[in-house]
């Protein structure tokens, strides 16, 4: 713990000198407009009305159809931020000329990652505490069928975000590039994890590529006792599954990595 306590102490002190305001805003903002015009949507086209497909596939009630986008939308962008800081952490390093010096220094690299990672989701989530005024400003109104099952969901998805970060960051500085790596991630798990739009609408292979991605089940989770009115036992199984896809990704890009760093030093040198 003192490895991912002076990590995120570090990290602190670098972004309070030249905090990226800019970067910010511009993942803060796609969210706040997919909400104002999902509101748009709703009341000028859809005349206060769901499709009956939305309705079955979401769980939620014609009266949630805007909470439903608005937990959506934010838990993506939300998602998408973390994996900005968390899996660009060591090709930052490599960018810096200062990943040789990590990579030689006697710190495990687990506790350096969550250290980075538990500075992320502070910062995070007091960005995003921005769009709590969008969503206020619409009148929408987020239920809670279930605290602890919210809590749940949203733990379970930092977790399963920091798992695919770990093997992305290593994908990262093995080739060298971050775009269009970190690009093609968000595409695939805003299409398929269920962030805005329900699964049943995915064709049937795309739904179960979906199941192998641990973000999936979060959302799940977090829908669920949010929007979806189920209780944290009824939630139970979809929790253990992230965890389980989230040991598994977690584990998979622990092994990975050593083997990316390697690469990144056979580039470098």
């Amino acid at each position: 713990m003192p490895i991912a306590r002076a990590t995120a102490w570090r990290t602190w002190q670098m972004t309070r000198r030249a905090y990226p305001w800019t970067y910010a805003v511009g993942t803060v903002l796609p969210a706040a407009l997919t909400i104002s015009l999902a509101y748009l949507g709703y009341h000028a086209i859809g005349g206060g009305h769901v499709g009956d497909d939305f309705t079955a596939g979401s769980g939620a009630g014609p009266a949630a159809y805007l909470a439903y986008i608005a937990v959506g939308a934010t838990a993506f962008q939300f998602t998408v931020r973390l994996i900005l800081w968390s899996a660009k952490a060591l090709i930052t390093e490599q960018r810096q000329g200062t990943l040789g010096a990590l990579l030689i220094a006697p710190a495990a690299r687990l506790p350096y990652l969550l250290g980075f990672t538990g500075f992320a989701v502070l910062s995070s989530l007091v960005e995003f505490l921005t769009l709590g005024v969008v969503i206020g400003l619409l009148g929408i109104t987020i239920p809670v069928a279930s605290p602890l099952g919210a809590l749940a969901g949203a733990l379970a998805l930092v977790a399963a975000v920091f798992a695919l970060s770990v093997g992305l960051g290593g994908l990262m500085i093995a080739a060298g590039e971050a775009h269009i790596s970190q690009n093609t991630v968000f595409i695939v798990l805003g299409l398929l994890c269920g962030f805005t739009f329900p699964r049943a609408y995915l064709p049937e292979p795309a739904q179960w590529l979906a199941e192998a991605l641990p973000t999936t089940a979060a959302m799940d989770v977090l829908h669920g006792s949010l929007t979806g009115g189920h209780t944290l036992a009824g939630l139970a199984p979809r929790l253990v599954t992230c965890l389980a896809l989230t040991a598994v990704h977690l584990l998979a890009g622990l092994r990975y990595l050593p083997r990316a760093e390697a690469r990144a030093v056979e580039r470098t040198y």
